[in-house]
C-alpha cells in the first residue's frame, strides 16, 4: 500500500479514520463519511475528507482499493430502523461495490461482523454454520453472500469481508465520538478513571477477543496487498473476562472501582467470542502484535497525563 489512490467508506469514524490516517501517509486517502456515526475531527489534513452517503450516486470511486467500512454498526440501529438499516448495510455495500468496479477498482475489502458467530468459548473459524440471531447479523451477512456472488461473477473483482472482533483504542484515540457504542473497554476505563464503577451485565464472566484497532489496520492493510477473496476473522485468539477487564484497568491506573453488576436485559446476549484466526495468518501472514495487557496500557496512558 504505497502511491495508492484510497476510499475508506465511513471514513470519518473509529476503525475508518484509524486507517484512512494510516494509508495517508504513503497514498492519497479519500474518507467517504455522511456524518451519522463519524466526525471529520478524527482525520488528518493529508486525508480529504468527503461529506455522502454509500446510497449516493458518482461516489468518488475511481480509485486502486476501497475499504467499505460504512454501516449502521450495532443490534441496537437495526432494530430502531430494520429497513433503514437493510438499506445502509446491503443496498449500500452494492451501490458502492457496483460503482468501483464500473470505475476499474477490483479490490474490495469490507467490514462484516463477528457477532454472527453467536456464544462460543472456543475459537471460532469462519466455515462454522452461522446463524443471524439479530437484524444487525442478518445486514451483514447479506454483505458476505453478496460479495460470494461478486467474486464468482467477476473475474478479476476481489471482495474480502472482515469479521471484527471487539474493536478498541480508548476515548483519547478516535474513539471517544462513539459514545455508548464505544468498546467496552473505552467506556469502563473512562468511568473508572473518573471514580464511577461501571456496569457489567450477568455476574462479569462473559467474555471478548478484545482487539486493538492498530492490530485491526494492520490486517485491513494486509489483506488488501495480498488481494485475497474470502471472508477473514480479525482478532487475537485470546479472549477476556469483564471482570479481568475491570482488575485490568484498576491495576493500570492504581485504582480500586468496584464495578456494579445488573440482570442481562437482552436475549440472544452473546455471552463469550473468540476468534480462529488461523485463515487470515495462513493467507497474509498477518498476527496481532498488541497483547490485551499492552492495550489497556495504552487505553489508560491520556489519563496517567490529566
Amino acid at each position: 500500500m504505497d502511491g495508492n489512490r484510497v476510499l475508506v467508506t465511513g471514513g470519518a469514524g473509529f476503525i475508518g479514520s484509524n486507517l484512512a490516517n494510516h494509508l495517508a501517509a504513503d497514498n492519497d486517502v479519500i474518507a467517504l463519511d455522511n456524518g451519522f456515526l463519524g466526525t471529520p475531527e478524527n482525520l488528518d489534513d493529508a486525508v480529504e475528507y468527503v461529506e455522502a452517503d454509500v446510497l449516493d450516486d458518482d461516489l468518488p470511486t475511481n480509485v486502486d482499493v476501497v475499504y467499505h467500512l460504512a454501516a449502521l454498526s450495532s443490534r441496537q440501529m437495526l432494530e430502531e430502523n430494520p429497513r433503514e438499516g437493510a438499506r445502509v448495510n446491503i443496498e449500500g455495500f452494492v451501490n458502492v461495490v457496483e460503482q468501483a468496479h464500473d470505475d476499474g477498482c477490483d479490490t474490495i475489502v469490507y467490514a462484516s461482523t463477528s457477532s454472527a458467530y453467536g456464544s462460543r468459548t472456543e475459537p471460532s473459524p469462519e466455515d462454522m454454520e452461522l446463524e443471524a440471531a439479530t437484524g444487525y447479523d442478518a445486514s451483514m451477512l447479506g454483505r458476505e453472500r453478496y460479495a460470494e456472488y461478486y467474486n464468482n461473477f467477476y473475474d478479476a473483482l476481489s471482495c474480502a469481508g472482515m469479521r471484527f472482533f471487539s474493536v478498541y483504542q480508548g476515548y483519547g484515540g478516535n474513539e471517544a465520538h462513539k459514545g455508548e457504542y464505544a468498546n467496552t473497554v473505552s467506556q469502563f476505563t473512562e468511568k473508572i478513571a473518573n471514580g464511577e464503577s461501571p456496569v457489567l451485565w450477568g455476574d462479569g464472566t462473559q467474555t471478548r477477543d478484545f482487539t486493538h484497532v492498530d492490530d485491526i489496520v494492520r490486517g485491513l492493510v494486509t489483506t488488501a496487498e495480498h488481494d485475497v477473496a474470502g471472508v477473514y476473522n480479525l482478532g487475537t485468539g485470546e479472549a477476556y473476562s469483564f471482570n479481568e477487564m475491570v482488575e485490568l484497568i484498576n491495576d493500570a491506573l492504581g485504582t480500586n472501582v468496584e464495578p456494579e453488576y445488573e440482570p442481562i436485559p437482552l436475549e440472544n446476549y452473546v455471552h463469550d467470542t473468540c476468534a480462529d484466526i488461523s485463515k487470515i495468518e495462513e493467507a497474509t501472514g498477518w498476527e496481532p502484535q498488541i497483547s490485551f495487557e499492552e492495550g489497556v496500557e495504552r487505553v489508560v496512558e491520556p489519563y496517567r497525563d490529566d
